[in-house]
């Protein structure tokens, strides 16, 4: 038998010497400093460490795991499936973490030391609350196997504003917090500004107080937003709940303000100049900021050249600056239903560097020769500079491509073409397409919705992110071959119970799946997602199938790659106005087209990947709350009338109904159904009569009443209609 390649290379000096450390304390996963530390010798400088380490891993001597080093016959994933489950954590050790609060007041804590979240029940928060960096001491084990613990220490608090309602007595006064918190802020009446009793305010803490037991945080009003309920009371409570801070700082507004707005002569005669080809952008009708463009050019040998040009963030925008403290912060820009909360000032956003139509702009670009059959014949990536000829919006981008009239049509087929092909070969390779129904509102010139509509996904939506995601997957793995310390996206195998869980859902609709390999689950994903178009249960499914996915984050790991996409290598690189992690991605590229790649802060880019996936989450959390609330006050409008729904959850105090046309959602407490009594069928997602067996389960039609709803609580209370 053949001896495998990774065992036939003799290692180096410093790799036997790695190697011997992890040796000597096998079970113990290592980070890279902790590596450094432990060699004790500073005669090897970190770069030759960490290509030692690269070295290991090639040759599998040693795995990696989130930024930890392992021995690989104590570190290698288990079968094919995540090993989340499979590390011992024992009672009395200490770790640090990212506190992830519920809505009941326990949380659960992600940390890179441990693979599994640890549970903190409400009553060991300590003063903990969501997003906080803490110490939890591991106590025991829960049902199911999961770990549980307590905190001890908070390290640093992830926000210092929140918002709630103002409770004003005759010595002091305390904030009731929209988001249920372990702790409660005391505000001296000198503290409270212009405000009222029961007004909406915002607070910012002066002490925390977290070595005080019984002593609360203090807190002083920066800001009354209005009364509970009240739309622009409502929507910036939802971006402070969510952490995000309302307003730039001083220094960053500053530094915006002080930006050329001109491009000189010396900066474009270092770039690639792309102003004489054709280049557009498509962009939905009300769209501001601009971050990526397409060139198309037909090249002399017959092959198409095109070009993904991203606007040129960091050209602007420089390492520890208030700018770039202020982006890193939020992290991401968060998009409600009636307002945009930028992640760069305006001036940055829509002004400099969005690719607006007969503007010169700066770019990074991803260049691609692609023959007639999309495939990729040469690529280049660095810096550019570009003329946008045309801004379209999709609409009217596919009106041409579908009628054959109007500007640069050929262009545009030719792109949807490509487009098509490139996909065509990512579904075939295990791409799954998710495509799950998005709600528009169209507002009134108050902000208050008068219409909710679906979203049509056309062929200019896919045609641009095609594009973008061949971008990504390239820059990706150009930077990873080099075995580069990058910010990666990416996307685990499916948690192996929640896919189980999600098949015996699907069979009671009568769809099969096959779950024993990743691409047995890819196709049945797919095959489901297919079948389900236009069936009541659509949107069921289509949730629950995104649901028993893992999440995707940002991760230093390149081992992973992204598996509902399908691609070995994935990064994000496409969206630097709006994405904090592009702008780290562009300085990562730019160092490696210069060839001085910066070696040993893996573990500091690890927490920034951290928190930018952590402000992710808060983003979508902070829409969908967002979303809740229009569709309320939607409905505020037509209490007693009837709407056909579907039954889209189901809990033991009753069922959740989508309806049909507009997609809100709303409640049916179980003792509103008076005509037998009702029991909790959890295994049949089902709520069932005793005496006469009615069922109301998961996926049925129902015809339901609004009966009730509430703005400060974005609900909404129905009945069944008879």
């Amino acid at each position: 038998m053949k001896k495998p390649k990774n065992d036939s290379r003799k290692l180096g000096r410093l790799e036997e010497k790695i190697l011997k450390v992890f040796k000597s304390q096998p079970e113990t996963p290592l980070s890279h400093k902790e590596v450094v530390k432990k060699l004790g010798d500073a005669n090897y400088p970190q770069d030759k460490i960490f290509d030692a380490l690269n070295a290991l891993l090639e040759y599998k001597k040693i795995v990696i795991k989130n930024s930890r080093y392992s021995l690989a016959q104590f570190g290698e994933r288990k079968g094919k499936q995540n090993d989340r489950n499979s590390i011992h954590q024992p009672s009395g050790e200490t770790i640090e973490g990212i506190v992830d609060a519920t809505a009941n007041g326990s949380a659960y804590i992600i940390s890179e030391h441990s693979k599994r979240d640890i549970y903190v029940p409400a009553s060991r928060m300590k003063k903990a609350i969501d997003g906080d960096r803490v110490k939890v001491r591991i106590t025991g084990k829960r049902g199911g196997g999961r770990l549980e613990g307590e905190i001890v220490e908070i390290v640093n608090h992830s926000q210092s504003q929140f918002v709630g309602i103002i409770a004003i007595s005759k010595t002091f006064a305390f904030l009731v917090p929209d988001k249920k918190m372990s702790v409660d802020f005391f505000i001296p009446l000198s503290s409270i500004k212009n405000a009222k009793h029961g007004d909406k305010v915002l607070i910012e803490v002066v002490s925390w107080a977290d070595n005080e037991k019984d002593k609360n945080p203090i807190a002083e009003v920066i800001d009354v937003l209005g009364k509970p309920g009240e739309n622009n009371a409502e929507m910036l409570s939802i971006l402070v709940d969510a952490g995000f801070p309302l307003q730039f700082s001083e220094a960053a507004l500053t530094e915006a303000a002080a930006i050329p707005t001109t491009i000189s002569p010396n900066e474009i005669a270092n770039r690639r100049d792309f102003r004489d080809v054709l280049s557009f952008t498509i962009d939905p009708f009300d769209a501001k900021d601009f971050d990526d463009a397409l060139s198309i050019h037909q090249l002399k040998n017959g092959n198409w050249e095109i070009g993904v040009h991203i606007a040129d963030v960091p050209h602007y925008v420089q390492p520890n600056t208030a700018l770039d403290q202020d982006a890193y912060l939020r992290a991401t820009s968060v998009y409600l239903v009636d307002r945009v909360l930028p992640m760069f000032p305006e001036k940055i956003s829509n002004e400099i560097c969005s690719l607006r139509p007969n503007e010169e702009k700066l770019c990074f670009s991803a260049v691609f020769e692609l023959n007639s059959e999309a495939e990729i014949i040469n690529e280049w990536f660095g810096k550019t500079i570009i003329y946008s000829d045309r801004r379209f919006n999709y609409a009217e981008a596919q009106q041409i491509i579908d009628t054959g009239i109007g500007d640069h049509v050929e262009e545009l087929k030719l792109a949807n073409t490509l487009a098509k092909k490139l996909r065509a070969k990512r579904l075939a390779d295990g791409s799954i397409d998710f495509g799950s129904e998005e709600v528009k509102f169209i507002l009134d010139e108050t902000g208050k919705p008068i219409e909710i509509v679906l979203k049509v996904l056309q062929d200019t939506n896919r045609l641009i992110e095609d594009f973008m995601l061949l971008a990504n997957r390239r820059v990706a793995a150009f930077i990873n071959k080099l075995k580069v310390p990058s910010v990666n996206r990416i996307h685990d195998l499916p948690d192996i119970d929640k896919l189980t869980d999600f098949q015996r859902l699907a069979a009671d609709f009568g769809y099969q799946m096959r779950i024993d390999t990743p691409d047995h689950i890819s196709q049945s994903l797919n095959k489901l997602l297919a079948d389900v178009k236009g069936k009541p249960e659509q949107r069921i499914l289509e949730t629950l199938a995104i649901r028993s996915m893992a999440k995707a984050a940002y991760s230093t790991r390149a081992d992973i790659g992204h598996y509902g996409l399908a691609f070995k290598d994935y990064a994000h690189f496409t969206s630097p106005i709006r994405r904090y992690p592009d702008v780290m991605l562009h300085r990562i590229l730019e160092q490696c087209l210069n060839n001085h790649p910066q070696y040993g802060h893996i573990d500091e880019l690890e927490r920034r990947c951290e928190h930018t996936s952590l402000m992710e989450r808060k983003a979508m959390q902070a829409e969908r709350e967002s979303t809740k609330y229009k569709q309320v006050e939607y409905m505020s409008e037509r209490l007693g009338q009837v709407f056909d729904g579907v039954i889209s959850g189901v809990v033991n105090f009753g069922f959740f109904v989508e309806m049909k046309d507009n997609k809100c959602e709303g409640l049916v407490p179980i003792d509103t159904l008076i005509d037998d009594n009702y029991d909790y069928d959890q295994m049949q997602h089902a709520i069932v009569g005793s005496r006469r067996g009615k069922r109301y389960q998961l996926g049925s039609p129902v015809r339901v009443r609004v009966v009730k709803t509430d703005l400060v609580t974005r609900t909404m209370n129905l009945e069944v209609a008879k």
